[in-house]
C-alpha cells in the first residue's frame, strides 16, 4: 500500500477538472511530447487497477498527474521549485478575492487569533476556542 502519486483527491471523487484541463491543453499544443503521451496513456490505465483496489476510494488523476509533464516540457525541470508554483497560484487567487472584496465594498474579515496553549487546553476539553 503506497500512494500514487497524482492519483486520488481528498474531496474529488472523478477526474480532476484541473487534469482535464491541462489534458486539453497538451493535446493542443504538444500532442508529439513523450512524456506528455506518457501521462495519458497512464490515466487510460492506472483508474482501472486503483478502482480494482477496495481500499482506494479516489482512483481517478488530480493536478498534479499531469502539471509536471507540462512544466518539463517548457524547461522547468527543477523538481523543488513545483511545490513554490503551487504556492505562489494559490497566493495569487487569495490576492485576486481581496482585490474584489476591497472593489465591492466588503468588511474586513479577521480571523480569531489563538495560541497554541489554547489549542492545547481545547485538545483535553478545558477550553472551547471556536465560539463567539
Amino acid at each position: 500500500g503506497k500512494v500514487v502519486p497524482g492519483y486520488g483527491h481528498a474531496v474529488l471523487r472523478k477526474t480532476d477538472p484541473r487534469f482535464e484541463a491541462q489534458m486539453e491543453f497538451g493535446k493542443k499544443h504538444m500532442p508529439d511530447d513523450p512524456l506528455v503521451n506518457t501521462v495519458w496513456n497512464v490515466y487510460e490505465t492506472v483508474p482501472n487497477i486503483l478502482g480494482s483496489i477496495a481500499k482506494i476510494k479516489n482512483p481517478w488523476p488530480n493536478v498534479d498527474a499531469h502539471s509536471g509533464a507540462l512544466l518539463v516540457h517548457y524547461g522547468m525541470k527543477e523538481y523543488e521549485f513545483y511545490t513554490v508554483l503551487f504556492g505562489v497560484s494559490r497566493s495569487l487567487g487569495v490576492l485576486a478575492s481581496l482585490c474584489w472584496d476591497r472593489a465591492l465594498g466588503f468588511p474586513l474579515e479577521r480571523p480569531k487569533s489563538i495560541t497554541t496553549d489554547q489549542v492545547k487546553l481545547w485538545l483535553e476539553g478545558k477550553e472551547e476556542i471556536w465560539g463567539d
